[in-house]
């Protein structure tokens, strides 16, 4: 099982559909996965930085969860069935709950912990995109990277990330 960093939310055109963009933060490989809106806006709303004037679902579950004395201690994604993720909410405890990976995300976000995805997951759906600048560090790299991805969401849709 490998950690991975939240890249952002990225736009599939012309579905318009959100897709969670996670990359391996001691690798190269890049996890997609097709999101709702809501947690698209949920997870995006958090990596800038807004705090709403009341706080939102996935607030709210961060709020629940410490009012009811336990902690959440990472997240797991930890399959993938016909085109579909699964993850699991790691608490204090010994405690796992089954949860969607775009709320796991969003949560994990707000309570700062670390996400990791199993490796059959990353075999079966992670995507390598080369690098051409790999001597060059900092931003350039990072927004190299960035487009890179967009160009790749151009040429795909859900359907390629479906179990044959």
């Amino acid at each position: 099982m490998g950690e991975v960093r939240v890249v952002g939310i990225r736009v599939e055109q012309p579905q318009n559909q959100p897709v969670l963009l996670l990359r391996e933060a001691n690798g190269d490989r890049y996890l997609p996965i097709w999101i709702g809106q809501s947690e698209a806006a949920a997870i995006a709303l958090e990596q800038q930085g807004v705090e709403p004037p009341r706080p939102l679902t996935h607030d709210l579950i961060r709020d629940v969860i410490a009012a009811l004395g336990h902690s959440l201690q990472e997240v797991r994604i930890v399959d993938l069935q016909e085109g579909t993720f699964y993850a699991d909410l790691i608490f204090d405890r010994n405690i796992k709950v089954s949860a969607r990976p775009s709320d796991s995300v969003a949560i994990a976000l707000r309570v700062g912990v670390p996400i990791y995805v199993e490796e059959a997951v990353l075999a079966q759906a992670g995507l390598l995109i080369p690098d051409e600048n790999d001597e060059e560090t900092g931003s350039a790299v990072r927004e190299d990277e960035v487009e890179k991805f967009k160009e790749f969401l151009d040429s795909v849709s859900p359907d390629d990330f479906k179990a044959t």
